[in-house]
């Protein structure tokens, strides 16, 4: 009892210099149960979506998803004959059974020509409505659609693009454009997480979407009563054969579920990473933080020691004040992360994903989660100053407090780092010379891991060395005043390297990503210029956007081109000579004039020779696997089509980026085998301008593609500022999170400086006695704080671009070999530290200022 006393007193004493470590648990407890929570909610407003949105027994045609999604390589949903809805309705068990249309390969336009599909990447679907929607959809205007020229849209669409009954819609499809006049707008009775709805009647939908009428994707049917979901799928299947999918609500239900989960897995795993960067960093500032409080109350505790108090009761006394700290930060972060996860949701709604506070999920773990890491985080890392604070002696009473540390534990300590740094700089030195990237990878990771530790380990060696360096540089040119803040810098080693150390982690990892990322985006440049030689990409502005024949004739007839080239998609099975099966394999059919449109190298043969009939080309990687050589006959069973056999013409090398493991053929040879109604639309289409005409071509392409906003024309220089704005998009995001780990950091820098200044107050008291002005000694308390970010940037920065070269090497073996340093973000981030420094110092240099001079020096 006198142990928690003792510990309670204490903590309340020092409860203001506790409070920035207190603030570090807090927000990382706070990110981590706010992922968990967002996550959570989002599949609880998924789970009642697809729920809601299913009926008792769906059957669609073969071939389709188990999502129901209804994308294909031919624009065109899986369909199934009427008939089919006529045997479900005799099946025995069933109440009721309705044919429905529907398909997410679709643009939707406005009068104006702009696409109406969220910007959440959540999918377009237009479909016929029908009594499935009208149980979990509520018309508020207008009425359902009736007739072809009448389209009912969702009540979220509609508000988002200003849509009004009477509007034009017109949705793009590979058979053609279709017009129609919004007839109504219908809200979801449960959470829209982002999906643009239009609703058509059904033969109108059948017309647009598939061309003919007489056809379904889906087939909704209602159980009778007493007749479950499991019996009932039974019986349909009995009815029809086993030529269709049938699925129960919930097979449904967990299918869409588990494709969402992918996704949101990938979200919370990689925003939990974060988290836990930004606990390590705060590690550090908790081990500051009762390190120096132990050291100022170096005395106290002694004296504690000489009238009886064991060893095992102060260091438990210390400990008993973590988990106070742990306690009271991560309780503050558990409600904080709710709160996180509401901003977050209110951030997705403003990018079109609708989550309803509602939905809000916090499950029983996550706070248990969060205060279980927030609490064990926090006494671990005071651990070794509750150590420290144990074997203070009773005699320490008699000396100052803060004595000096065991000069012998830091010798010990600065071996055990250069070992480790050593260590690192081999795995990493070995990473970079791997001759197989996953054999890289693996010492690559080992090596970020050891140098870290090393570096972190060996930091008050690297502090004493670097911040006189540093001294000479930046604090000599302040006189008095800076040699005063480097020697309060060098007072205390152990204490600046852990500072610096925190921040040294958050820079690394931007180091290093900058590196990687601005390598990337210079290999794939170098490669464009070397290997593309069209002048023109059109694409979709989405992966499952086709580009359909009507299109590919308009772009052919664009003025100032010389040729055009169409490029294809198509799924196979190949047997290959050493009696082995490759499934899914994809074959990338296109026009002959492509071996001009990409100048690939080759291992063998010649790539134009693989669009000779019945030919075709494979990458290097494939035919040392399975033992092909120019003139190998290839067994090619197409999908959607009939068995081909081809002859090896080209073998390409693996040493490439643009089209790395393809296999090409002819559109010619594709076609012989694959049935014109199956046959794919093209994924992409090159063009190449007439000489001196690109300027002309490139404005007559744009006004071609005017009909069709999903898709793009862009020249090489629009395609690499596209791969540059794609790979910048997600450092940002990056950075953004490890923004959360610089905060703590910095937050760690305030509280060193903080806690240094009340450890100091005899010696500040008496420099203002002998003449030091408020505006020096503020001074000197920033130099030292800019000083200790200063070092720590050049840590992290230098580790980091150690990081991210050795990852380029590895990436060299992928076909980019282009090492790009990103200066200017580099020296961005290095001087926005220095500005850290200045505004960390902020606080405790006026705190400092307002001392009372005569208390200062009277202070003990």
């Amino acid at each position: 009892m006198t142990v928690l006393k003792t510990s309670l007193r204490n903590f309340f004493a020092h409860k203001g210099r506790m409070a920035l470590s207190a603030i570090a648990v807090l927000l990382s407890v706070a990110f981590v149960c706010g992922t968990l929570v967002f996550t959570d909610t989002m599949n609880t407003t998924f789970d009642k979506l697809f729920q809601a949105t299913s009926s008792d027994v769906t059957v669609s045609a073969k071939g389709s998803s188990d999502t129901g999604e209804t994308t294909s390589r031919t624009g065109k949903p899986p369909v199934m004959p009427a008939s089919v809805v006529g045997k479900v309705r005799g099946a025995q068990g069933v109440e009721k059974a309705e044919g429905t249309v529907g398909s997410t390969s679709m643009t939707v336009i406005d009068a104006h020509r702009d696409k109406l599909s969220p910007s959440s990447g959540a999918p377009t679907i237009v479909g016929s409505w029908n009594s499935n929607d009208a149980r979990t959809m509520k018309i508020t205007k207008g009425t359902a659609p009736k007739g072809p020229d009448q389209v009912m849209v969702d009540e979220d669409t509609a508000a988002k693009h200003h849509l009004k009954l009477g509007d034009d819609i017109g949705m793009i499809s590979v058979v053609g454009t279709h017009h129609a006049r919004v007839s109504g707008i219908a809200a979801f009775q449960v959470t829209n997480p982002g999906a643009a709805i239009f609703y058509l009647d059904v033969k109108t939908a059948q017309q647009t979407l598939v061309g003919k009428t007489g056809v379904y994707t889906n087939v909704n049917v209602t159980a009778a009563h007493g007749v479950t979901n499991d019996q009932l799928k039974k019986n349909v299947t009995a009815a029809l054969g086993h030529g269709y999918k049938v699925q129960t609500a919930k097979e449904v239900a967990d299918a869409n579920q588990k494709s969402v989960e992918s996704f949101l897995n990938v979200m919370k795993y990689a925003m939990l990473g974060f988290a836990g960067i930004a606990f390590l960093v705060g590690i550090f500032l908790i081990i500051n933080t009762f390190s120096m409080l132990v050291a100022q109350r170096t005395r106290e505790i002694g004296l504690m020691r000489a009238i009886g108090s064991s060893r095992r009761q102060v260091n438990r006394s210390v400990l008993i004040e973590a988990l106070l700290l742990g306690v009271i930060g991560s309780v503050l972060g558990v409600g904080a992360g709710v709160g996180i996860a509401v901003g977050l949701m209110k951030l997705m709604g403003k990018m079109g994903m609708h989550l309803s506070t509602d939905d809000l999920t916090v499950a029983w773990t996550t706070p248990a989660v969060g205060l279980l890491l927030g609490v064990v985080v926090t006494v671990l890392a005071a651990y070794l100053p509750a150590r420290r604070a144990g074997k203070v002696s009773p005699m320490a009473a008699l000396r100052d407090a803060g004595a000096p540390a065991d000069a012998r534990a830091g010798a010990v300590r600065a071996v055990i780092g250069l070992l480790l740094t050593a260590a690192g700089g081999w795995s990493l030195y070995v990473a970079a010379t791997a001759d197989k990237a996953k054999a890289g990878s693996g010492w690559l990771g080992l090596g970020v891991v050891t140098t870290l530790i090393g570096f972190v380990v060996i930091g008050p060696l690297l502090a004493a060395g670097l911040v006189r360096v540093l001294g000479a540089i930046i604090l000599r040119v302040f006189g008095p005043v800076g040699r005063m803040a480097e020697r309060n810098a060098l007072r205390n080693p152990r204490r600046t390297g852990a500072t610096g150390a925190a921040l040294m982690i958050g820079l690394a990892l931007v180091a290093c990503l900058s590196v990687v990322g601005s390598s990337m985006v210079a290999s794939a440049t170098d490669q464009l210029d070397k290997t593309v030689g069209t002048d023109f990409i059109i694409q979709g502005d989405q992966e499952y956007t086709l580009i359909n024949p009507q299109m590919v004739q308009r772009i052919k007839a664009t003025p100032g081109l010389e040729r055009v080239t169409e490029y294809k998609l198509l799924d196979a099975d190949l047997a290959t000579p050493d009696g082995r099966v490759s499934k899914k394999e994809t074959i990338n059919a296109a026009d002959p004039t492509y071996a001009q449109d990409l100048r690939t190298k080759t291992v063998a043969g010649n790539l134009a020779d693989a669009y000779k009939p019945d030919s075709m080309s494979v990458f290097e990687g494939f035919a040392k696997k399975h033992g092909i050589k120019l003139g190998s006959t290839v067994s090619v069973d197409f999908k959607d089509g009939t068995t081909a056999k081809l002859t090896v013409r080209a073998i390409t090398s693996d040493d490439v980026v643009v089209d790395k493991g393809a296999m090409y053929a002819s559109i010619a040879t594709a076609a012989k085998y694959v049935p014109a109604d199956r046959m794919p639309l093209d994924q992409l289409v090159f063009a190449t301008a007439k000489d001196g005409q690109e300027a002309a071509a490139y404005k007559a392409l744009k006004s071609t593609l005017r009909d069709d906003p999903a898709l793009t024309v862009r020249d090489q220089t629009d395609y690499k500022k596209a791969l540059k704005d794609q790979i910048g998009q997600l450092l940002n995001m990056i950075y953004g999170l490890l923004a959360l780990a610089i905060i703590v950091a910095v937050l760690g820098v305030v509280n060193t400086l903080a806690l240094s200044v009340v450890e100091r107050t005899r010696e500040i008291g008496l420099m203002r006695a002998i003449g030091l002005s408020r505006r020096q000694l503020r001074r000197m308390i920033r130099l030292e704080s800019v000083v200790i970010a200063v070092f720590g940037a050049l840590l992290g920065l230098g580790l980091g671009m150690g990081w991210g070269a050795t990852a380029q090497q590895l990436l060299a073996l992928e076909g980019l070999k282009v090492l790009d340093i990103p200066w200017p973000t580099i020296i961005t981030v290095f001087i926005a530290s220095a500005f850290v420094g200045l505004f960390a110092a902020l606080i405790p240099a006026f705190r400092a200022g307002r001392m009372n001079v005569l208390n200062a020096i009277a202070t003990d």
